[in-house]
């Protein structure tokens, strides 16, 4: 394993710690009761961004008012973590949508980078397209995407490769739902690489946003 992994693990194992946020397996969420709390509720993720969409476009966290947010920081040029996340969440939202048109409409996906270098808009328009319609890839400068970053709690540092151009980027690999006016509501269920291929991870997914997407 390498020592991105290893980071992108340890530091999701830590924020699950600090929170004491139990995730849903692949076999789907249990029952939630009309009443339930979120269980990210009251906690401090979050915030302000001013960030540049893949079409060159200034995009501030208020364009979202209104919508929930589906989040994840990553990058590119990710070898395997990041497009295997992001297939599996991007097919829980689509299988959200078909079941519910209505309720998919209100979820809006992001993904941040963490590379800012080397994922300019350019970059991310050709990569997002591969997931989603609908999902926007936000990249900016060293300066916003830190900012941006910490408001999540995101850590993120870049590993040395066998060239300059060739480098990783260790980062947490979390996956946030957030409310229509900016609150995190709960972590989205992210499995091992290992079970890239099992049919539960998406449908985790669209479990988990049909419990809180109202």
């Amino acid at each position: 394993m390498n020592i991105a992994i290893m980071g992108q693990k340890l530091a999701r194992s830590s924020l699950l710690l600090i929170l004491g946020v139990a995730l849903t397996g692949c076999n789907g969420p249990a029952a939630t009761p009309t009443d339930a709390r979120p269980p990210l509720e009251g906690a401090r993720i979050g915030g302000p961004f001013t960030l540049t969409d893949q079409n060159g476009k200034s995009v501030s966290d208020t364009d979202f008012a209104g919508q929930y947010r589906l989040i994840y920081f990553g990058y590119s040029f990710c070898p395997d973590i990041c497009p295997v996340d992001l297939q599996k969440l991007m097919r829980g939202l689509a299988q959200f949508e078909k079941e519910d048109a209505a309720r998919g409409a209100k979820v809006t996906p992001l993904f941040i980078t963490v590379d800012p270098a080397r994922d300019t808009p350019a970059a991310l328009k050709p990569f997002v397209a591969r997931y989603h319609p609908r999902l926007l890839g936000l990249t900016g400068t060293p300066e916003q995407i830190a900012a941006a970053a910490k408001a999540y709690v995101v850590t993120y540092h870049k590993v040395d490769g066998s060239a300059p151009d060739r480098y990783l980027m260790a980062h947490s690999q979390l996956a946030f739902l957030m409310s229509p006016d900016g609150t995190p509501i709960a972590l989205l269920p992210l499995d091992d690489p290992s079970t890239e291929k099992d049919e539960g991870a998406p449908a985790a997914v669209a479990a988990e946003l049909a419990k809180w997407v109202k």
